[in-house]
């Protein structure tokens, strides 16, 4: 299967992406679902990512800085899958990176920001819920290095949070209709590194296939949309995707 969806990918005027946490595995970020996933080994860590327990909550907020200044993301750097994309865009057939990433690797493996589109937002910034002052979330973490432990908004006072998308917040329409565009455009959809479990974001995968696209899905664990593929690829995707997005292709 993996010869047949790289000529798939190398033959089609228009290929949309759809990356989830696994794509950044590799650089040293671990996944939510996975087997050694964040919310598997400690479950009472989702409470931290649900909008209602972080807003009426002090110490889960109070934990969620902690987490965030110790996150491994601000020392990851772009794994070979992200590259294998950034490179993939000369040829002009990529319609979007759609993803529910937060942690801006693809920009920085040198994938245009313009098609990047972050479903779940970008935990590079913070945003305040009272009066949507926003700034950058490395002032925001200097404050709590210093001694805040749950610093408020420097404007309002109000509670402080990252620009990315928690359970019981929804997503901005404009960019989920941003993802919605290039499924539909899509001759090839590949969702890699996505357990396809958050809605309305894994919706894409179906919506994609009733257009009449291609669907590979590159996953090291089953997903609920695995009997839709035309491809279901197991592979470690810093591995995988160089062959199907690079010169292997």
């Amino acid at each position: 299967m993996h010869e047949a969806a790289a000529r798939w990918i190398r033959n089609a005027d228009a290929v949309t992406l759809f990356t989830g946490a696994g794509i950044s595995t590799a650089s040293g970020i671990p996944d939510y679902r996975g087997p050694q996933g964040v919310w598997t080994r400690n479950p009472d860590a989702e409470r931290m990512a649900t909008l209602s327990h972080y807003l009426h909550d002090p110490e889960v907020r109070r934990a969620s800085w902690r987490n965030r200044v110790d996150s491994p993301v601000w020392r990851a750097e772009p794994n070979a899958a992200h590259r294998a994309l950034a490179g993939f865009e000369s040829g002009g057939t990529l319609v979007g990176i759609v993803t529910q990433n937060v942690d801006g690797l693809h920009q920085r493996a040198g994938s245009d920001p313009a098609l990047v589109v972050e479903l779940h937002g970008n935990m590079h910034w913070t945003r305040c819920w009272a009066c949507g002052d926003r700034r950058p979330m490395a002032e925001a973490l200097d404050r709590v290095r210093a001694g805040e432990d749950d610093p408020p908004c420097l404007v309002c006072g109000g509670i402080l949070k990252s620009t990315t998308i928690s359970f019981g917040e929804n997503l901005e329409p404009a960019v989920l209709q941003r993802g919605q565009d290039a499924a539909d455009a899509a001759e090839v959809f590949v969702a890699a590194g996505s357990s396809l479990a958050v809605q309305p974001a894994a919706s894409l995968v179906p919506r994609a296939r009733r257009r009449g696209a291609r669907i590979v899905i590159a996953n090291q664990e089953p997903t609920p949309y695995d009997g839709l593929a035309d491809a279901v690829l197991r592979d470690p995707l810093a591995d995988l995707l160089p062959v199907l997005f690079g010169s292997g292709a």
